[in-house]
């Protein structure tokens, strides 16, 4: 790795690991159809089925990987913004709720809407650019006062709090184990809801992705004299940097997420394209614009607040054990089943007689 930083820069080989780990992600992604908001409409609707499958292989893919990585200590994630510094809990809370509300109105999660875009979906590809303005405006603009103060409401500061197994401990080992059967058994589910075993590798190829993008960009800081992030997969800040830089920039500051975002589209893209899928998708009737655009503005900021999207709170953050991430996914998933059953639920109401 120092060879390649020698005669790449740390900048050029963080935009190649983007680019690697975003085409994995994307083909992978578009192939299993891995969808967070899929899995919670499944639960709202009390039919546990093959969604809801293909999130638990990819997380628990995600989960049992990274730790075992830290466990044969091939990876160190203590310094990954989701472990150090400040977090917000009230921002866990509110902004995953609102975050899951939106996807359920867009839906799709911030991953899905890119996903979908590579294969012509302009009502993705919409909303998507919706969520990154909204993500902007949280992040720096006129909205990040009140994301400030919902942050500030309940925090909790240093890596002794944030993270909630510690690779040091005697137990450790245990909790591993533990991981790597719950991936397991989450495999098992997947086949006994019938799923295809493909599809489902793909969906351990997405957890993978997670795995890889910590991995490459650990090695890259551990073998840098500059300071590099230690990151992985999260799309509402890369694709927030990605636009701003495009509109901003005469020339665009290389990193991870510059590489990741374009990656995720062409991996999509090239499996869409194979799969004989691709095809332009308009806002129809059926699907109302508004909804979409309103879906959107709640991801943006609620993602900004939660300290990620659903993939980059609850898969990468939710894989180093990070207290916000879980506490944020887990008010995804509350925010996404309730909205799913407030929609409805006036519908099931009118269709019954009397």
């Amino acid at each position: 790795m120092e060879m390649l930083i020698d005669r790449f820069g740390e900048d050029w080989l963080m935009l190649a690991s983007g680019v690697l780990v975003g085409l994995i992600f994307g083909a992978a992604a578009y192939q299993s159809r891995f969808c967070l908001r899929a899995a919670t409409v499944e639960v709202a609707n009390r039919q546990l089925g093959p969604k809801l499958g293909i999130w638990l292989v990819a997380f628990f893919a995600a989960l049992a990987t990274v730790q075992a990585a830290l466990l044969l200590r091939v990876l160190d994630v203590s310094a990954a913004r989701q472990l150090t510094g400040t977090g917000s809990l009230s921002g866990a809370i509110i902004g995953g709720l609102l975050f899951g509300c939106g996807m359920i109105l867009a839906r799709g999660c911030a991953s899905r809407l890119l996903v979908l875009s590579a294969s012509g979906n302009l009502r993705a590809i919409v909303t998507g650019l919706v969520l990154t303005l909204s993500a902007q405006a949280s992040l720096r603009g006129v909205l990040s006062p009140l994301r400030e103060t919902l942050a500030g409401l309940w925090t909790v500061s240093g890596i002794d709090f944030r993270r909630l197994v510690d690779p040091e401990t005697e137990v450790f080992p245990v909790i591993v184990a533990a991981c790597v059967i719950a991936f397991l058994a989450s495999v098992a589910y997947g086949l006994s809801r019938r799923v295809r075993a493909w599809d489902l590798l793909a969906a351990a190829v997405v957890g993978l992705a997670i795995s890889l993008g910590w991995w490459l960009t650990w090695l890259i800081a551990n073998a840098s004299f500059e300071v590099v992030q230690v990151q992985s997969v999260t799309f509402t800040g890369p694709s927030t940097d990605t636009l701003m830089a495009l509109v901003n920039e005469s020339v665009m500051p290389l990193s991870f997420g510059l590489g990741l975002v374009p990656g995720v589209f062409a991996g999509a893209m090239v499996v869409s394209v194979l799969k004989g899928e691709a095809r332009i998708q308009r806002f129809e009737t059926d699907t109302p614009m508004e909804r979409y655009l309103v879906g959107g503005v709640l991801m943006g900021f609620g993602s900004m607040l939660a300290g990620g999207c659903a993939v980059g709170a609850g898969m990468a953050g939710g894989s180093v054990f990070a207290l916000t991430a879980w506490l944020a996914v887990f008010c995804m998933w509350i925010g996404a089943v309730a909205t799913q059953l407030s929609l409805h639920r006036p519908l099931a109401a009118r269709a019954s007689p009397g």
